[in-house]
């Protein structure tokens, strides 16, 4: 990757928890390329989390903000102008949870006050973000927003429940949106649905690991990893992507448009 793809640009990261999540690695990744950014996240994720510690490594701050709060979003982009000086280039979204994931509820068995926080946090949280920014005009031209997706918004994934269709609005959102803010002042809106990814959040899902083997063993160029895929956002936040919008932009080995493997083949030829 070139030297200082980033250098000059301000932006806004969420939902870094932990070493293991795409944030944290965005992070690491952006501060390398010469961005200068805040972080930010929930306050019970920051407190399960160990956000303060990459702050301190990317020589920021963290502005604690619920994402699906207008005032606390409104906060939290007065405060990081006031820190970066200026209005942001760069936006990143990676906020998803689902309660009915948690505790266990299948699909058939929602709980409906659950779905529509899984909603609320995991989609609405993403029109929320780029509502507020709009109407504080803190984007600059050309800026890029970027949300974090999956397949199983296309595809039935039957372990994503209530998530399937929370990653369904979030791309629908970024199309939409994406539209409005080119329009408004060039910026662009992109999903990236990247691979299983052994993050917190991730492993979280019942039956997690026999679906990344069963992606790894699909996918011609194998898995992409939380730390190839920060290299990918940030390439999104570059100015080499000016001209990408309104995508779901596919970061999975070749994943999505591999109907089968030699490799999966193998394993059934016998039965």
């Amino acid at each position: 990757m070139p030297d200082n793809l980033l250098k000059g640009k301000l932006g806004i990261i969420t939902g870094a928890l932990d070493e293991n999540s795409i944030a944290w690695k965005t992070a690491l990744k952006a501060k390398e390329q010469g961005a200068k950014f805040v972080l930010t996240n929930a306050p019970i994720a920051m407190r399960m989390g160990a956000i303060n510690d990459l702050a301190k490594e990317c020589d920021t701050i963290v502005i604690p903000a619920d994402a699906t709060s207008t005032e606390d979003i409104e906060k939290l982009y007065t405060e990081a102008k006031e820190y970066l000086g200026g209005n942001f280039d760069f936006l990143l979204h990676s906020i998803g949870m689902s309660p009915n994931i948690r505790k266990g509820r299948s699909y058939g068995d929602l709980n409906y006050d659950w779905a529509m926080k899984s909603y609320d946090v995991s989609a609405i949280s993403f029109h929320k973000m780029m509502q507020v920014a709009e109407k504080q005009d803190v984007m600059n031209e050309w800026g890029s927003i970027i949300g974090l997706s999956y397949i199983a918004a296309q595809k039935v994934f039957p372990f994503y429940t209530d998530m399937a269709d929370a990653k369904a609005l979030l791309e629908s959102i970024a199309r939409g949106y994406g539209y409005r803010f080119g329009k408004l002042k060039k910026v662009r809106v992109n999903t990236i649905s990247q691979s299983p990814t052994k993050t917190t959040a991730g492993t979280g899902i019942g039956g997690f690991d026999s679906f990344y083997n069963f992606a790894e063993s699909l996918s011609p160029l194998g898995n992409a990893s939380a730390e190839a895929c920060a290299e990918y956002i940030v390439t999104m936040f570059s100015d080499y992507t000016r001209l990408v919008t309104m995508q779901n932009l596919f970061h999975d080995g070749g994943y999505s448009f591999t109907g089968i493997s030699e490799d999966i083949m193998e394993k059934f030829k016998d039965l």
